[in-house]
């Protein structure tokens, strides 16, 4: 069978932490414009990361063991390199030894992805495609190579020649890539609070209009918006070429999934902590009263 093996393959020496380590793989997701690791989220035995809608991603795949692996990339149920409805006996992207790869985006062929991007679930390639059940996750179903009955030849492994499965997937025609949406600035900046010597010299009445607007900002951040997919990007280069891998197991021997969606969503369904409410602070006044009070017992 066919996988596909990237021709920008890097070496993972990278310290930065794992969306997602498994056993064989490890997934992490890269905000592309802003070029931060997604921070992730965990709940209910799953991960989650949360998306800023506009924005490019990256899928970033490291093998951890010293052999191939084949990983099969899924984006919101579908495969990243045929465009089929995902299953774990499709094609994919092969890994060398302790070696990752950085995939940007759909394949197009083997020159050309559609870059991925955060958009909102109706504006998905998924949605579009009439397939949006699944929209919100990324997963690789990973696969070990199958040990190969023949001596060492050159200090190499000769590959077990196999007839293809699946032949290398035509690019389906697609209406033209939409442009990703303007960028917005990503939530989960806690909000600043006014010191007490700038609030002295506002009027009471404009402090109140401010802790009201907070108090607005504070739910709108609470309420739910429509979940996040990821879009068909603008087109851009990236090169692979074909080769055979012979699977140790019909079977993964190994799944890792991350799930994702707007920071505002993943609070209001307690993936991530809610922040605390805008302190309150009230100016005391010289003058409250007209005469003197008794005082408490």
């Amino acid at each position: 069978m066919k996988a596909l093996l990237s021709a920008l393959v890097l070496a993972a020496l990278s310290c930065a932490p794992f969306a997602r380590a498994g056993g064989l793989v490890d997934l992490r997701v890269i905000d592309r414009d802003t070029g931060a690791t997604l921070p992730t989220y965990s709940r209910d035995g799953k991960v989650f990361i949360a998306g800023t809608p506009g924005h490019r991603y990256r899928v970033r795949i490291a093998n951890r063991i010293g052999e191939r692996v084949l990983a099969v990339l899924s984006v919101d149920g579908v495969n990243a390199v045929t465009g089929q409805t995902a299953s774990p006996d499709q094609s994919g992207y092969v890994l060398d030894p302790y070696q990752s790869t950085d995939v940007a985006g759909w394949r197009k062929s083997t020159d050309e992805v559609a870059q991925f991007n955060f958009t909102a679930l109706s504006g998905s390639y998924a949605a579009k495609t009439g397939r949006p059940d699944n929209v919100g996750v990324i997963g690789i179903a990973v696969f070990r190579e199958k040990p190969l009955d023949l001596p060492w030849r050159e200090g190499k492994i000769a590959s077990a020649p196999l007839a293809d499965r699946y032949a290398p997937p035509a690019p389906p025609a697609q209406p033209a890539s939409p442009k990703p949406a303007p960028a917005s600035v990503p939530p989960g900046t806690a909000e600043a609070e006014t010191s007490a010597a700038a609030k002295s010299a506002v009027p009471t009445g404009t402090q109140a209009r401010a802790e009201s607007s907070a108090d607005a900002s504070s739910a709108r951040l609470r309420k739910p918006e429509e979940s996040l997919g990821t879009g068909h990007g603008a087109r851009e280069t990236s090169h692979v070429t074909w080769t055979q891998f012979a699977r140790a197991s019909s079977q993964p021997d190994e799944v890792v999934s991350v799930w994702y969606d707007s920071y505002n969503n993943l609070v209001a369904r307690g993936v991530i902590p809610q922040p605390p409410p805008p302190r309150r602070f009230v100016e005391p006044q010289a003058f409250p009263g007209a005469f003197v009070p008794d005082p408490r017992s």
